[in-house]
C-alpha cells in the first residue's frame, strides 16, 4: 500500500501563487508515475498534471499549461505542483495519486490505483 498525504492549499489572491506538496509513506513512490487532480464544487474530478518516475514524461492539462509545474524528488518520497498565477476557477481540492509500479505518465483517474485525502484551494476574486 501506498499511503499519500497532501498539504500545501489555502486561500490566495487571483494571481497568487501556491505549492502543495504529497508526501507519500508505506511503500515508496519508486517506479512510480504520480498525478495531480482536481475537484471542484459541483464539478466531475478533473486531470491537473501527472510526472513519470524519472520526470522524463510530463503532461498537463490546458487549462493550467504554463502556470503550474509538476516535480519530484524521489530521495524523499515527495511530489509537488507549483501553481502560480492563480484564477478563481482553480478553486477545488486537490489529489495526488500514483499509479502502480510500471505505469506511465497518464490523464486517466482510472489509470491511478492509490490517492490522498485532498487539499483544498481557495483562490479569491
Amino acid at each position: 500500500q501506498v499511503q499519500l498525504v497532501e498539504s500545501g492549499g489555502g486561500l490566495v489572491q487571483a494571481g497568487g501563487s501556491l505549492r502543495l506538496s504529497c508526501a507519500a509513506s508505506g511503500r515508496t513512490l519508486s517506479s512510480r508515475a504520480m498525478g495531480w487532480f482536481r475537484r471542484a464544487p459541483g464539478k466531475e474530478r478533473e486531470f491537473v498534471a501527472s510526472i513519470t518516475w524519472a520526470g522524463g514524461s510530463i503532461y498537463y492539462a490546458d487549462s493550467v499549461k504554463g502556470r503550474f509545474t509538476i516535480s519530484r524528488d524521489n530521495a524523499k518520497n515527495i511530489i509537488y505542483l507549483q501553481m502560480n498565477s492563480l484564477k478563481p476557477e482553480d478553486t477545488a481540492v486537490y489529489y495526488c495519486a500514483a499509479r502502480q509500479i510500471g505505469g506511465g505518465s497518464s490523464s486517466y483517474s482510472s489509470d491511478y490505483a492509490y490517492w490522498g485525502q485532498g487539499t483544498q484551494v481557495t483562490v479569491s476574486s
